[in-house]
């Protein structure tokens, strides 16, 4: 990063000064450019909200400005205030927070050069300036318990206040990085007063969320990212919902992208009646031979724990769970591929394989029995012969099965991870994010092969926030939000705008034609 000096830029009020210029920032990874020339400016009193799909480049461009990744190209200015530099200070979605300790000590956490090391510390001073800076952004709270017994919206103060302690000046970036996600509307509000707050004292602040109704409630201006660029950047008084979504996607509310083949469904492979567990709540569905169903929603509203919950790796409870007619209301990860049930986890690295091993142990790891004598005694030509078919079969590059894991790149990992659970063709095939992180290639080798599936009789529940792959994939699609089906839509009704519009809640402006409800018991 350098220093430039201040300027007066076109938003921010007549008095603000330029204080963070980003220009044409690049950032590539193999087989994929994230970041493809963005430029972005904030200046002092201004609010700029970023807003895009996952994939869009959001979270990189975060994790460039606080330092944590480098770009491939481009410049990143801050501007120098009577001799000292504007400084950028993050929040990340998960606060940063210490849980054990209170507000005071997650406070004295932050770095306070003009205090010694060696220096005492007055419990009594800190505590009131604890109180003093928590007070700047609305109603006061107890600092001296933990931060776990704190309601989400105070957990929130602290982080903003813990970022702002210490400032030489006031000229100085805040990024807001999904501060909303875990906070209920009126925390939200509290949340959004002590923002207003920072920026009143001229500090810039970049709010990074997918929450467009709040984005056009607390933003002065938007950028929108897509597929690594920005697309637009305007004024938050030029737009509207709709309009937000349209840049958002790239297309028009009714625009429907070419869809997968017509199938012939047969009977219920599973059947839930009010599953309930961590961030689901009364979850029905009835999903049939050779159907793709999907799952949409923003991150928190439900959609990326369902499958887990379904799989039985988080524990959940249901009014009714069944499996090829069978019931099932004692869940495990182990009973459920003996039933027939496979999950392609959305972590690949972490919950889809064992990133340590091989690619032939990852993709037989599921049922060694056909590889296993009579004593016990594993076959290893067996295994090696059955490794290197599915290697070849699901076009991994390179064909190599005893490659370890970890080497292969993002699109065959996931080809291993897909192999892995295809082999022994299950009943029920559960997806979470299924081409996220891979290539053009990648991704639509594993569509055909969901296709596949499900023309080969497989009942396949796709959880996804990519609203283009689930119009592309899926018959119908359900939409969460705070935990629950708000809306399923299938047919002319199923298009990318009005999923996104769906899963913000934004149906008062946008009223897409819906489709038949979902499969009834």
């Amino acid at each position: 990063m350098t220093t430039a000096s201040p300027e007066s830029p076109a938003g921010g009020g007549p008095h603000a000064v330029r204080l963070l210029r980003v220009t044409d920032l690049v950032r590539d990874f193999p087989g994929l450019r994230a970041l493809d020339g963005v430029s972005v400016e904030i200046a002092s009193g201004e609010i700029v909200a970023i807003v895009g799909h996952n994939g869009s480049g959001k979270s990189t461009l975060v994790k460039i400005l606080a330092g944590v990744d480098a770009a491939d190209g481009g410049r990143v200015e801050l501007a120098e205030h009577e001799g000292t530099r504007t400084e950028l200070h993050v929040i990340h979605q998960d606060l940063g927070l210490v849980s054990e300790l209170t507000a005071v000590e997650n406070l004295r956490l932050a770095p306070d050069p003009s205090r010694s090391r060696l220096a005492p510390h007055h419990r009594s001073r800190e505590r009131d300036h604890a109180q003093t800076l928590i007070s700047r952004f609305g109603i006061p709270f107890e600092v001296d318990v933990p931060i776990a017994r704190l309601a989400p919206a105070q957990r929130s103060v602290v982080a903003i206040a813990r970022a702002l302690d210490g400032w030489k000046h006031d000229r100085n970036v805040l990024i807001l990085d999904e501060p909303t996600e875990a906070l209920h509307a009126n925390e939200v509000d509290v949340l959004f007063g002590a923002v207003r707050r920072a920026a009143a004292t001229g500090a810039g602040v970049l709010f990074i969320s997918h929450r467009l109704d709040e984005v056009l409630e607390l933003a002065d201006r938007v950028i929108v990212l897509r597929n690594g660029r920005k697309v637009a950047d305007l004024p938050t008084r030029d737009l509207d919902h709709e309009t937000l979504v349209t840049h958002v996607t790239g297309s028009d509310l009714h625009h429907r992208p070419e869809s997968g083949p017509k199938r012939v469904l047969g009977k219920i492979a599973l059947d839930i009646v009010g599953l309930t567990g961590p961030h689901v709540h009364g979850f029905d569905l009835a999903l049939r031979e050779g159907e793709v169903v999907g799952v949409a929603g923003v991150l928190g509203s439900g959609r990326d724990t369902l499958p887990s919950l379904v799989f039985g790796a988080v524990p959940a409870s249901a009014e009714s769970f069944r499996v090829a007619g069978r019931d099932y209301l004692r869940r495990s990860p182990r009973e459920s591929v003996r039933r027939g049930v496979a999950f392609v986890a959305g972590d690949r690295v972490t919950l889809g394989a064992v990133a340590t091993m091989n690619a032939r142990e990852n993709m037989t790891l599921p049922d060694l029995r056909p590889f296993t004598g009579r004593f016990g005694a594993l076959r290893r030509r067996a295994e090696r012969a059955t490794a290197g078919d599915l290697a070849r079969r699901y076009d991994v590059r390179p064909p190599a099965p005893e490659q370890r894991f970890a080497q292969f790149s993002g699109g065959n990992q996931q080809k291993i991870v897909f192999a892995k659970w295809l082999r022994n063709e299950p009943r029920v095939l559960l997806l979470e994010e299924p081409t996220q992180g891979v290539d053009i290639g990648a991704k639509q080798f594993i569509y055909s092969e969901i296709d596949a599936a499900a023309s080969r009789g497989m009942a396949v529940l796709v959880c996804s926030s990519d609203a283009k792959e689930l119009v592309r994939l899926c018959d119908r699609v359900a939409v969460m939000r705070n935990g629950e089906v708000v809306n399923e839509l299938s047919g002319e009704g199923l298009t990318e705008s009005a999923l996104v519009a769906e899963g913000y809640g934004l149906t008062t402006t946008i009223t897409p034609n819906r489709g038949a409800p979902h499969v009834q018991h």
